[in-house]
């Protein structure tokens, strides 16, 4: 009985440990650290027509034959505005290609953004329904996919670009590419 009376006492004690245990733990988890089931794998297809030239179609074969950000981005997403002037910056970089992927947004507003924020995209395919996001994975605004030449897609960047996401992650993984071609 009296064994019983004590064990009553530490079991939640116990139970409490644990789960400060899990809470510390979470606090250095990375949230935007989202591994993708389609590294290492062939973008999704898809066909899609352009935002600035509507007549003009555009699919994943246009993500071949050159190292390419496909940037997923809309005129609501506020995190988009923020990451927007870094992107103009890395539209002069050289050896790469920066496409866009207007997501789930009204036409008039993406060009309207474009035309008055600039254009730092090659191309920008648009999806309205989102449809071909859901393809690629995405689940919110901004995300960043970088591809090989071969159109393999090597890595995922959930959240706004900047200096130091293009120092840490990106950068790395392009002269990596750029090695394996040379």
């Amino acid at each position: 009985m009296k064994v019983f009376k004590s064990i009553r006492f530490i079991i939640p004690l116990i139970i409490f440990g644990i789960l400060i245990v899990f809470l510390w733990r979470g606090l250095f988890l990375k949230p935007n650290l989202v591994p993708s089931p389609l590294i290492g794998k062939s973008a999704p297809s898809f066909q899609l027509h352009q935002l600035m030239e509507p007549t003009l179609k555009t699919s994943q074969k246009d993500l071949i034959g050159h190292i390419t950000l496909l940037n997923v981005w809309a005129t609501w997403c506020v995190a988009c505005k923020v990451e927007h002037g870094f992107l103009l910056k890395l539209s002069n970089h050289r050896d790469l290609m920066l496409y866009g992927l207007n997501y789930k947004d009204d036409a008039t507003k993406a060009k309207e953004w474009l035309n008055t924020l600039g254009n730092p995209y090659q191309m920008v395919a648009f999806d309205p329904t989102g449809e071909v996001a859901i393809d690629w994975g995405v689940y919110g605004t901004p995300e960043t996919f970088i591809l090989d030449k071969k159109g393999i897609i090597r890595h995922k960047v959930i959240g706004p670009l900047s200096m130091e996401v293009w120092e840490r992650e990106i950068q790395p993984i392009i002269r990596k590419l750029q090695m394996e071609d040379a």
